[in-house]
């Protein structure tokens, strides 16, 4: 179930990466007008939904791989939210130092750092019991 809906992201992430971006500020940006975002970012975000779309439908060990990684992120968005405003900010805007980012952001980060560290537990669980 988990690998149809990460396949469902992957493919929105590459057909309509605008979109993604979109929600992402709505979500995360409180000056979403006054930012701009960097002209690799659609085409890097197409690619990353490629994968994912890629891992989903393959599985095995490179969707196990993934999701292991995706678990160690996890950990350190849960952790520590405010470096991950840094390096995002850096890698997703021309001015990063101009990107106020909405309260309570921190608190969605870490929600989603906490569910990708279940996901990654959870493939590591499931791939154990196979063994």
């Amino acid at each position: 179930m988990i690998r149809a809906i990460l396949g469902v992201l992957g493919g929105l992430t590459a057909v309509v990466p605008d979109r993604i971006v979109d929600a992402f500020e709505r979500v995360a940006v409180a000056n979403p007008d006054e930012v701009e975002p960097r002209s690799r970012l659609l085409p890097t975000l197409r690619a990353e939904g490629a994968f994912i779309v890629a891992i989903a439908l393959t599985g095995g060990r490179a969707y196990a791989w993934t999701m292991y990684v995706s678990g160690a992120f996890g950990a350190l968005l849960l952790a520590f939210p405010r470096l991950y405003r840094e390096v995002a900010a850096r890698f997703v805007y021309d001015d990063p130092d101009a990107v106020e980012w909405n309260a309570g952001f921190d608190r969605v980060l870490r929600s989603v750092g906490a569910l990708y560290v279940l996901w990654g537990l959870r493939e590591l669980r499931r791939r154990r019991g196979a063994e």
